[in-house]
């Protein structure tokens, strides 16, 4: 009997030590949201944003304008909720400039977090733009750096011509490398080519290939550092750009310091879904990491199940995010709707993962 109990207040001792070792583990929120066309009330001279404007086709007023800024900031302060923390990193696409980021960082809401903003105004025609926003007191940014689409890969045959490619403008891929806790990242926020009129499966091959080489030389220049892809990829994470030019397996163990780990690939094969295209859901808001986040050193930060016990993601979807009638139920509610503003959220759900040291 005296046995049985020192074994039971053993393993009493080993599981307090345990729940106080994970206690004490930093975690840190890392995600990305496509915050769907936020735009101001203004023309940006050179970019097509002419319906996002008061004469425009969504007669886009200062009051539409602000009531998705609140929107956008009720989803960030509901994810700061569940998580008990506000994101360490939060990628975003889909906006307009600088000043709209500034706006949305101020909404009540989210104006605690003390977000603050690394942003480049890109080429694309619309004027839409991938951003960083960041939390000061646990990431220092090093650098960032705006790396363009080119057409310059041995691999992937084009189906523009010179003359398309000439004229062909994309959204640049923003890479921000930071310190957190010591330890360096960089991270990776793009925006890859549109599926519209059902093209740009080699676009998105060759978005992939970018981010792919630039972080293999970051990797080179910096031993260690830990990366992280994050997007609307436009693609599935089992589509060529992810998993093919990525290099994106799906389960951590085979994850090489060549590759990188997708933890949505297998999320998507369950049946999650960031978004429905053409009436399916998808999984296009992925986020890898790489070898040195995904088998990373004792003591370093490292990427940790969040969903379930088993998924390494998260697909964050709240019901007021959510139609929860008519012919959409079920899909994310979005700022308009056959044209008409409804005064929805996005048609992303916004995706992130945890890391812990």
């Amino acid at each position: 009997m005296k046995r049985y109990l020192y074994v039971l207040a053993s393993l009493s001792v080993v599981l307090t030590l345990s729940v106080t070792a994970c206690a004490k583990g930093k975690n840190y929120v890392i995600g990305f949201y496509n915050l769907e066309n936020l735009f101001d009330t203004y023309h940006d001279e050179g970019k097509n944003d002419y319906e996002y404007l008061p004469d425009g086709a969504n007669n886009w007023t200062e009051e539409k304008y602000r009531k998705k800024l609140h929107n956008m900031a009720k989803v960030i302060a509901a994810m700061q909720k569940d998580n008990k923390q506000w994101h360490t990193v939060l990628g975003v696409s889909e906006v307009e400039n600088r000043h709209v980021l500034e706006d949305l960082v101020a909404e009540p809401a989210i104006a605690g977090a003390n977000f603050q903003i690394v942003h480049y105004d890109g080429p694309d025609r619309r004027g839409v733009d991938v951003a960083l926003l960041y939390d000061p007191a646990r990431m220092k940014v090093v650098e960032s750096e705006s790396i363009p689409f080119d057409f310059n890969s041995t691999r992937i045959r084009f189906t523009l011509d010179q003359e398309q490619q000439d004229y062909f403008r994309t959204r640049d891929v923003l890479m921000v490398h930071g310190i957190i806790d010591g330890e360096h990242f960089a991270f990776y926020v793009c925006h890859l080519p549109s599926r519209l009129g059902g093209k740009g499966q080699d676009l998105r091959a060759r978005g992939g290939e970018i981010i792919y080489e630039h972080s293999m030389k970051m990797m080179q220049k910096y031993p260690g550092i830990k990366c992280v892809v994050m997007g609307d990829m436009n693609d599935n994470p089992t589509d060529d750009s992810m998993a093919v030019y990525l290099r994106g397996r799906e389960h951590i163990g085979d994850v090489t310091p060549a590759d990188y780990f997708s933890p949505f690939l297998s999320m998507l094969k369950a049946g999650y879904s960031s978004l429905y295209y053409r009436g399916e859901g998808n999984i296009y808001d992925c986020i890898l990491v790489n070898y040195n986040l995904a088998h990373a050193a004792p003591g370093t930060f490292q990427i940790v199940p969040i969903t379930k016990g088993i998924y390494y993601g998260r697909v964050f979807s709240k019901p007021f995010m959510t139609n929860q009638s008519g012919p959409y139920k079920g899909t994310p509610f979005r700022t308009f709707s056959n044209g008409a503003f409804i005064n929805g959220y996005s048609d992303h759900y916004p995706t992130y993962i945890v890391i812990r040291k």
